[in-house]
């Protein structure tokens, strides 16, 4: 059996576009995109995954690698992976954000460490949330999930040139705005309670100026602050899971799939 120059390419650019789309959805996912994983084992389980779904795949059109339109084609696909990957993503964030915000109300935003994950600075509070995040994700077979619904988009969203509309771009930067609610609404408990503390330390510095209250108000406030955390952790852990949850309602909005 003798295959042309022209039949190879099409085999091949029928095996390169869904490669693309379920590559970048792996680069943007959390959890597993970040540098603890290495480079080497996520692409061969990128390979893997195609490999495995190609077979179960519609045909994509035939268009050329190295034209206009496959590069078109191409920045379609990578660009669908990534917002599917990035929308989990903000769930992640309103976490870090809520993080962050308990620990300046706490008067930990001092205490920083590098998240592995991503490499730059946060809060250990935001840390905290993170690993606990991270756990339910991969509990829930969420990630798992993800791949799902990235395989079924072929079938809602083919290959082609028109996969993504304006009206899906627009939902998903009004969406991102759940990242500032979530992560408030994580922090709202603590936050609130030590603005009421730090207003009375406010009051008891006027009455006595010569009570330090620096000395006195910041371990009453750290110590407050862990006991609020402590109380509201399940309730900060729901809202995840009730935030994570609508983020794959939303996932499944844009790629068109019914649930």
């Amino acid at each position: 059996m003798i295959f042309s120059e022209a039949e190879l390419l099409n085999e091949l650019a029928q095996f390169f576009w869904p490669l693309l789309r379920i590559g970048a959805m792996f680069v943007a996912m959390p959890v597993l995109s970040g540098r603890l994983v290495p480079s080497r084992f996520m692409s061969a389980l990128v390979l893997v995954i195609t490999f495995l779904v190609f077979p179960l795949l519609p045909e994509a059109p035939a268009v050329e690698l190295f034209s206009y339109e496959g590069f078109l084609l191409a920045g379609q696909q990578v660009f669908i992976g990534l917002m599917s990957g990035f929308v989990i993503q903000l769930v992640f964030a309103a976490l870090i954000f809520g993080g962050q915000s308990t620990a300046f109300s706490m008067g930990l935003g001092f205490a920083s460490m590098v998240d592995p994950t991503s490499g730059v600075q946060v809060p250990v509070v935001s840390q905290f949330y993170l690993i606990l995040g991270s756990l339910i994700f991969l509990l829930m077979d969420a990630h798992l999930l993800l791949i799902e619904m990235m395989v079924d988009s072929f079938s809602t969203i083919p290959v082609a040139l028109d996969g993504i509309s304006r009206n899906t771009i627009w939902d998903l930067i009004r969406w991102s705005s759940r990242l500032f609610v979530g992560g408030l609404l994580m922090s709202l408990p603590v936050v609130a309670t030590l603005l009421l503390v730090n207003m009375g330390f406010g009051v008891a510095s006027r009455a006595a100026p010569q009570l330090n209250i620096f000395s006195v108000g910041f371990p009453i406030t750290l110590l407050l602050g862990l006991l609020i955390m402590w109380v509201t952790l399940p309730a900060v852990l729901n809202l995840f899971s009730g935030l994570l949850n609508d983020g794959y309602l939303m996932l499944g909005q844009m790629l068109l799939i019914r649930s």
